[in-house]
Formats: C-alpha cells, structure tokens, sequence
C-alpha cells in the first residue's frame, strides 16, 4: 500500500491547533424543518453537559449557547486530540409568524431538538366565497351571514 505525505494539510492541522482562539464559539451543525404546525431545529452537541446548554429568545432571535469542558488530563502526552472542547454559538432570525412564547426545547443523545410553533395568523385558512346574484351585482350573503348583518 503506497502511502504518501502531504506537508500542506499536517501544516493546515498544525496552524489550526496553534491559532486556534478558545475564546471563539465553535460551530454547531444544525438540521431545520417544518413538520406540519411548528418548525423543528436539531443541533449536534455530543458530549456538551445539559447544564451547559442555554436557549433563549430576544425579540426575533433565538440564540443557542453550550460548552464542552475539556477533560482533566495531567501528565498525558496527546497523540491526536480532534475532539474540540470550548464553548458553541448558533443564532436564528425568527420570522413574524411564529409564536416565540410557546417554544420548547429538550436534550436526547447529544442532540438538542427545539420546537418553534407557527402562530394561529401564520397557518394557512379558509376564505369565504360570496356569490353575487347576476342582476344585482351585489353579494348575496348566505343565511348566517345576512342574519348577523340584519342584527
């Protein structure tokens, strides 16, 4: 098996390591869809401390904090150490037609899932249709309709 060395990508892994801010929110890959009434959000957290995880809306932004704490290791000699520890931002504009007062939030298996309803004059609904009478040209209500009027 013939392997070779490419010294650009040990130099992008070692330059990352070295320049790497802590201080800087790592990313946090997201999945969303709309199921039926609410729009659903899955965030990847594994290995983030529930504790740590914070969700929270400001006017229309909801915004996803967490933190990985790196583990103890005194005297180690790392090897390889991929496994990002540090803390995690994710912000979403939320649009008019949500209800921002009803969103849930729970944690399973390293993912967070949040809930976003769509609000009641979001969903799609029924107009009704008037018929006019062809002599007239003016609507004719329907029994219901000219009963409230009359009152």
């Amino acid at each position: 098996m013939a392997m070779s060395f490419d010294p650009f990508s040990q130099l992008d892994r070692f330059a990352a390591s070295v320049l790497d801010a802590k201080a800087s929110p790592r990313f946090m890959p997201v999945d969303l869809h709309r199921s039926g009434d609410h729009y659903v959000v899955n965030a990847d957290l594994p290995g983030v401390d529930p504790g740590s995880v914070d969700v929270d809306v400001d006017g229309q932004v909801l915004t996803i904090r967490a933190e990985r704490t790196a583990p103890e290791t005194s005297g180690v000699t790392w090897l390889s150490r991929e496994r990002p520890s540090g803390s995690y931002l994710r912000q979403f504009s939320l649009g008019e037609g949500v209800d921002v007062e009803r969103i849930t939030a729970s944690y399973e298996n390293g993912v967070l899932s949040i809930l976003i309803p769509v609000s009641e004059r979001a969903k799609p609904r029924k107009i009704q249709i008037t018929e006019r009478s062809s002599d007239t040209e003016q609507p004719r209500l329907n029994a219901a309709s000219s009963a409230a009027a009359a009152s």
